[in-house]
């Protein structure tokens, strides 16, 4: 009898041991999740944020205003597009193409120069309805400024006439890495796609010279001509160089794809600021900038994938025609290539320029 009431006091006992230790756990439990609520309330260490340059932030600023033109309704689009028009007659209409838009459509991306088109048509005060713009040229997505439309089939011939005859012309402004030598002249050497073998295989533009060394360096002869290769021919003058950069203006008299950054990177061994294609020829790699451009441009060398590509179209002139006077259009630089030039020390350029 007594050993029974023994275990029924020991179970009790254990009974509220247990209760009491699931308490005592529960209480700690609460403790803690309001310990925690309280130091989110109020923090005691302050987190550092980490350092963001400034051209960081510029570039990000860029970049989200390019997704901004690449995504919004065509609609918004045509009239961002409206708004920089440079200039427009009867037969044509310049605007001031932004950074990151194709002319044409890609993939990928919402928007193109071709694709608002119509819409661009619409608000356009002189034009009929039913009719539309036509594309008298190309400039690279990643390429800025003016950018020449035709309001009629017969216009857009007319100027495509004048650019296969070399009749327009075209001044680039571009910041390169390096000082081209000599500081002036005239790049006339063909230009041809070729695969480019290695780890990440890729196709790129590249030379083909009508020239080479002969062995021993005495000399260069003619070689044949590759029968896929494109004739280009490109105008350069340097107006500045400072920082193991310079301020070069170029002028195309043909028209082959990539013809500027590839002159100005394999001909010259001065590529253009931002030409992460073509500064490394066999690799796909951000460009390497010498230290005293890095600090001029408040980077380090690990994020030069940020730059953007310092070309611009500045400037075009067509010959007047049919007792027409000759038409001469300019468009301001963008502003990231100003904030670099006035990061390198390069003086903002002049009205010979224009």
């Amino acid at each position: 009898m007594s050993l029974m009431i023994f275990r029924r006091a020991y179970v009790t006992a254990s009974t509220a041991k247990t209760a009491n230790s699931e308490q005592t756990v529960r209480l700690k439990a609460a403790d803690i999740a309001k310990k925690l609520r309280s130091e989110k309330q109020n923090p005691t260490v302050i987190q550092k944020e980490v350092p963001v340059s400034p051209l960081q932030t510029r570039v990000k600023e860029l970049k989200q205003f390019t997704r901004q033109l690449q995504s919004v309704h065509p609609s918004v689009f045509a009239k961002a597009l409206y708004r920089s028009i440079l200039y427009q007659d009867k037969n044509i209409l310049v605007v001031n193409k932004p950074y990151g838009v194709p002319v044409h459509s890609v993939d990928g991306i919402r928007n193109s120069i071709a694709e608002c088109l119509p819409l661009l048509a619409k608000i356009t005060d002189d034009m009929q309805a039913g009719s539309y713009f036509h594309i008298c040229h190309n400039l690279e997505k990643d390429s800025t400024g003016v950018l020449i439309l035709a309001k009629t089939k017969e216009a857009a011939e007319h100027v495509h006439t004048l650019i296969r005859s070399h009749q327009i012309q075209r001044k680039y402004l571009v910041i390169t890495v390096g000082m081209p030598v000599p500081s002036e002249g005239v790049i006339d050497i063909p230009i041809i796609e070729k695969e480019v073998m290695g780890p990440q295989p890729h196709f790129k533009m590249g030379l083909s010279p009508l020239f080479r060394v002969c062995e021993g360096g005495d000399g260069v002869t003619r070689v044949r001509a590759h029968r896929q290769a494109e004739s280009a021919v490109t105008q350069y003058r340097v107006l500045d160089s400072t920082n193991g950069c310079s301020l070069v203006e170029l002028q195309p008299v043909t028209g082959v794809k990539h013809q500027l950054r590839v002159h100005m990177a394999l001909a010259l061994a001065c590529p253009i600021l931002g030409d992460h294609k073509y500064a490394n020829w066999n690799k796909l790699a951000p460009q390497k900038l010498p230290e005293s451009a890095l600090r001029r441009l408040d980077l380090v060398q690990s994020k030069t994938r940020y730059l953007p590509l310092h070309l611009h179209s500045r400037r075009i002139v067509l010959p007047g025609v049919k007792g027409h006077h000759e038409i001469t259009v300019s468009c301001p630089l963008p502003k990231y290539f100003t904030n670099a030039l006035k990061k390198l020390q390069i003086p903002l350029p002049g009205k010979e320029c224009d």
